[in-house]
């Protein structure tokens, strides 16, 4: 990656080569290889994929991705032509995954009617580009349209934005996309003062359930006067049901560390921490090797981005305890304690982990800190409702015909959920309750 990130034309210089990565010219094979698809077979649909690739001769690559959220068709395979769009197919086999590569070597086309969607387009939230899969005329006339998705029609995927997209373990490709273009601006660009202005004006709350509006939380830990304070990541999901801090961190854990980025620069935090439950193994491995990437590209350590800051990141693995996900007992538990609520005030913000300042946020919340850096307050505030700005992300599970991960903008109504992005009841029995925030809810 030839040497440390400094400035925003070093971000070019690894975006460039991310870019080389993410469309290589040739077909590209997606695999979605997040719990969710290993869970369902993608380890043999992957295989399979290396296998045809060799013996029909095809000139393709064959790359991991996160979860793009649509688990119930897991395992996913997505096509990517070059210069042309992506097809999605679901449900694969290792079989099925022969036959469609072969059909593709043979010249019979995409087998559209085998498709789950045709993705004409992605949106590069943070980079603000629009053309990551332009629409092609070599051929593709030819072929079917697909019908569109109401699954992915409906969402705004923020938090979601490199999720299904890129390879988690390659930080090229999450700089390709846009990320650590806000930590650059803010560092580069703005006071620690200046920040926290920018999260308040964008109507950002904490997207753990408690809706603290986070810029009052950064700017109570700001304003203390201390020799250390801290972040902490709290991605201690315990809700059966809940898998969307899981799938981000499984998916694209730079947009974790540049949210952790800012806010330690916001509220002048040199050590941070992502605490994370150990039946989460493949996102502890994802997020700590990010971890050891950035610290390659000096996106992490000492001085970043010539700012004279510093941060230092470290994983620690909680034991799955439910009650952990309450922050004061979280701490706790990072202090070698058992894992139980103290009263509050004190809040963490004013006296947390070893008894300093600590702001502690859920992994959703660090993941939309990037984009409203890059983007702007204003840009974010126009979604979501005047009182609840932004978008978040909901495990759609039950007796629905689509289950997933669903982005959408605060203020969509449950109907709007359950039956335009859910697809509404899966059999003939009406709908009797909606259960929302999980079984403790």
């Amino acid at each position: 990656m030839n040497g440390p990130i400094r400035t925003p034309d070093d971000l070019d210089r690894v975006a460039a080569q991310g870019a080389s990565l993410l469309y290589p010219g040739r077909l590209k094979i997606l695999i979605g290889s997040a719990s969710c698809g290993i869970a369902a077979g993608a380890r043999e649909v992957e295989a399979a994929a290396v296998e045809a690739v060799e013996e029909f001769r095809i000139e393709a690559v064959v790359s991991r991705t996160g979860c793009i959220g649509y688990c119930q068709r897991e395992p996913l395979l997505d096509l990517i032509l070059p210069g042309g769009p992506r097809v999605s197919y679901g449900r694969m086999t290792a079989a099925k995954t022969r036959g469609l590569l072969q059909a593709y070597a043979s010249g019979e086309g995409l087998k559209p009617e085998q498709a789950l969607c045709r993705f004409e387009s992605e949106e590069h939230v943070a980079a603000g580009e629009t053309h990551a899969y332009p629409v092609a005329s070599n051929g593709l006339a030819k072929v079917p349209p697909w019908a569109s998705l109401d699954f992915f029609g409906r969402q705004q995927r923020v938090i979601l934005r490199n999720c299904g997209s890129i390879d988690p373990m390659a930080i090229e490709e999450a700089i390709a996309r846009g990320a650590y273009r806000g930590a650059a601006r803010a560092l580069a660009e703005m006071t620690p003062e200046e920040v926290v202005e920018e999260v308040l004006r964008s109507g950002l709350r904490g997207r753990g359930g408690a809706g603290f509006p986070t810029g009052r939380k950064w700017d109570t830990a700001r304003r203390r006067n201390a020799d250390v304070k801290y972040v902490i990541c709290n991605a201690d999901e315990g809700d059966p049901g809940a898998f969307m801090d899981r799938s981000v961190l499984e998916g694209d854990p730079h947009a974790v560390l540049e949210g952790m980025i800012i806010g330690a620069y916001a509220v002048g935090a040199r050590e941070a921490i992502v605490y994370v439950r150990s039946e989460y193994p493949l996102a502890v491995s994802t997020i700590r090797h990010a971890i050891a990437q950035a610290e390659e590209l000096g996106l992490l350590g000492d001085d970043l981005f010539g700012s004279g800051f510093s941060l230092r990141v470290k994983v620690r693995r909680g034991a799955g305890a439910f009650v952990c996900g309450e922050e004061t007992a979280l701490i706790a538990s990072i202090e070698g304690h058992s894992g139980e609520p103290r009263p509050r005030p004190p809040f963490p913000a004013v006296e947390g982990l070893w008894g300093k300042p600590t702001v502690i946020n859920n992994v959703k919340t660090w993941a939309s800190t990037g984009p409203i850096l890059s983007r702007g307050a204003a840009w974010y505030a126009a979604k979501g409702t005047e009182r609840n700005r932004g978008t978040t992300v909901f495990s759609l599970v039950g007796a629905v015909k689509n289950t997933g991960l669903v982005e959408v903008p605060l203020g969509m109504t449950l109907r709007e959920l359950v039956f335009d992005i859910g697809g509404g009841m899966a059999g003939r029995r009406p709908i009797k309750a909606v259960q929302t925030g999980g079984p403790s809810g």
